[in-house]
């Protein structure tokens, strides 16, 4: 397997040291898709000899469940969710800096609190099968267009991170009109469960349109689906999926090590060549079919003041999301 040859190294496990125990863990929590985090969480195993117990959910559950344990905390790690996210919750995390920080691209590493994991940008999916390429969403102005009532899949910004990003994303290109763009983009969308489900129902053939992260699409595109993606071109975001040490956690070296063997070279070409995200580090290009950045419109998302806003723009999210 490709995981093996890139991640089961000597270079993993020296990058974070000697574990003393097999029966050490980390209990970590993440927004990521269960598949994708077994990829990783597995190697990391069989490199360290730490069990990472895993809670799966969405990136706003995972948050509330870490501020319900405050004071007495189960969980060590937050992993892969939007920066934005941990950048509104920093009181939440202990500050981290990590041992390969000189190899992380600097767009990325913004944070002396979080830490990045991966790189994302958003961008739309499209059914070839139903649209032709003149057809195509060009820009986030066209997904308003009432041609496409019910044939956009999104998830709810109310609980997914990357959907959220997507808003911001809307609100940040247009200013002051920004409301009034997204809001017919809103009043087109079927909400999915999950961002998960997004790419699935564009290949299945249950919606024309997806608003999805560019990983989530290439799974499908490599697979050989029915898919294309489309890079807006009035400008989208890029930023990291992140991750940080949650306060007072049972085993925070065990968590320090999890997070720095995450940003090992080996670890981050899986990120890139099995997972179909960007690299963090800059000795690891880009790869998997994902359009090189210089040919993608890539707007300023300025994360922290982005996470001033969340609360407030969720809270108008959630009451145009219901009066549609």
């Amino acid at each position: 397997m490709y995981r093996r040859t890139l991640l089961g190294t000597a270079m993993a496990a020296a990058a974070i040291g000697p574990v003393s125990a097999q029966t050490s863990t980390v209990v970590v929590y993440t927004a990521a898709p269960q598949s994708f985090a077994d990829v990783l969480t597995t190697q990391f195993n069989k490199d360290t000899g730490i069990k990472v117990e895993l809670v799966v959910a969405g990136s706003s559950d995972v948050v509330r469940r870490v501020r319900a344990e405050t004071g007495h905390p189960r969980g060590d790690v937050i992993w892969s969710i939007g920066a934005e996210t941990l950048q509104a919750n920093t009181d939440v995390l202990e500050a981290y800096t990590p041992v390969e920080k000189d190899k992380l691209v600097p767009a990325y590493y913004v944070s002396k609190v979080w830490v990045p994991f991966s790189g994302i940008l958003a961008a739309f999916v499209v059914n070839t099968k139903a649209l032709k390429p003149a057809d195509y969403p060009k820009s986030w102005r066209d997904l308003g267009d009432p041609k496409w009532k019910g044939q956009i899949s999104s998830a709810r910004a109310d609980s997914s991170g990357s959907s959220f990003q997507q808003l911001a994303t809307v609100l940040t290109i247009y200013g002051d009109k920004g409301w009034d763009i997204y809001k017919p983009i809103l009043a087109n969308m079927q909400l999915a469960d999950s961002s998960g489900l997004v790419s699935r129902l564009v290949n299945d053939g249950e919606a024309k349109v997806g608003i999805i992260l560019e990983d989530d699409a290439l799974r499908y595109v490599k697979g050989g689906g029915p898919v294309a993606i489309v890079y807006p071109e009035d400008g989208t975001s890029t930023l990291a999926d992140a991750m940080g040490l949650i306060k007072g956690g049972p085993n925070p070296a065990n968590g320090k090590k999890f997070i720095d063997w995450l940003l090992t070279k080996p670890a981050q070409e899986v990120v890139v060549h099995e997972l179909g995200r960007r690299a963090v580090r800059t000795d690891v290009p880009s790869g998997g079919g994902a359009k090189p950045l210089t040919e993608v419109k890539i707007i300023d998302y300025d994360i922290a003041a982005i996470a001033a806003h969340r609360n407030a723009w969720i809270a108008r999210w959630t009451e145009l999301a219901a009066a549609r």
